[in-house]
């Protein structure tokens, strides 16, 4: 009976652990893994890889929304190179937009950062204050106060009556239109701010006590500490910084609408309206997919030369 007993309680422990190795080995497939991560991979697949691929297909096609797409071949690509003065124009505005707007993000970034990055009463309250311009981002709500701020009759204005300086309509001067843009762009900081405080916080202080005793000033500190251990910080807000501005759209389609006389009028803005303005998709297809080229130069340009300039704390300069 013993012996009986013994043995279906053996028979009912294999089964168990056979059953829990049969369940464990299912969940730890590949199929599993592929399961979990549907919901992501279907709208990668439909959202984005299949509209990609149709608009490499439309960019060698005369294509008006309204008649079947008809292969026209490299015809797109060779009217805006060769006949396109608009094309040229707007990408010089927005090169100079983005040459101009980058630095002064990071820079303004930066120095913010470096502020707040210090032990004081009510220091968290401090970063989420300005930090907070950058959570409503670039918005349509905020495009239109600062359209409201700088116009003949604005905030600004107001401010420099009271100095006795007679205002100028800031978005509506070729001048200064596209400086509104700029500053607006600058202010927004708060995403690069964050980064910049993470990396500050990985400094090590023993770094500014060893310059201090070696009677190192607060600037040599800057220049010799803080920026080449902030470099590798500094390369990744830069990436991200000049592909946004590259992309730099409901600002300037809200503010200014690419004027005055298109000084304002910049890349997205063009090939927004050859899409939804005169239903050109197959050109538009075409910027679309020369402004991705564009930025690729522009980012490989900027990792070929972190090598003189990004210091890696592991091998030295410039070396991971």
């Amino acid at each position: 009976m013993n012996s009986s007993t013994t043995s279906l309680s053996s028979s009912k422990t294999a089964r168990k652990r056979t059953s829990a190795f049969s369940l464990k080995g299912r969940w730890e497939s590949p199929i599993a893994g592929y399961l979990f991560i549907s919901p992501w991979l279907l709208g990668f697949l439909l959202l984005t890889l299949w509209p990609m691929l149709q608009s490499v297909y439309y960019s060698f096609t005369k294509f008006t929304l309204l008649d079947p797409p008809d292969w026209v071949g490299l015809r797109n690509y060779e009217r805006i190179f060769a006949d396109d003065d608009t094309f040229r124009q707007s990408l010089k505005i927005t090169l100079s937009f983005v040459v101009l707007s980058v630095p002064l993000k990071l820079i303004s970034a930066l120095l913010v950062a470096i502020a707040l990055n210090k032990k004081i009463k009510g220091i968290s309250f401090y970063r989420t204050l300005i930090y907070l311009p950058s959570l409503i981002g670039s918005s349509i709500a905020v495009a239109v106060l600062w359209k409201n701020m700088f116009g003949i009759d604005g905030f600004i204005n107001k401010l420099l009556s009271f100095a006795g300086i007679k205002g100028i309509s800031w978005i509506s001067s070729p001048g200064t239109a596209l400086g509104t843009l700029i500053i607006l762009v600058a202010w927004q900081f708060g995403s690069s701010m964050v980064i910049f405080l993470a990396g500050l916080k990985q400094i090590p202080a023993e770094l500014y006590e060893a310059s201090s005793v070696d009677g190192a000033s607060k600037m040599r500190q800057f220049v010799r500490i803080t920026l080449p251990m902030l470099s590798p910080v500094l390369l990744f807000n830069l990436v991200l910084q000049t592909i946004g501005s590259f992309q730099m759209f409901t600002q300037a389609f809200i503010i200014t609408k690419g004027g005055p006389v298109n000084s304002t009028y910049m890349y997205a803005l063009y090939l927004y309206d050859r899409a939804f303005s005169r239903y050109d998709m197959g050109y538009a297809s075409a910027l679309a997919w020369i402004l991705l080229v564009i930025i690729g130069i522009a980012t490989a340009a900027i990792f070929a030369s972190s090598k003189y300039w990004v210091f890696y704390e592991t091998e030295g300069n410039g070396k991971k």
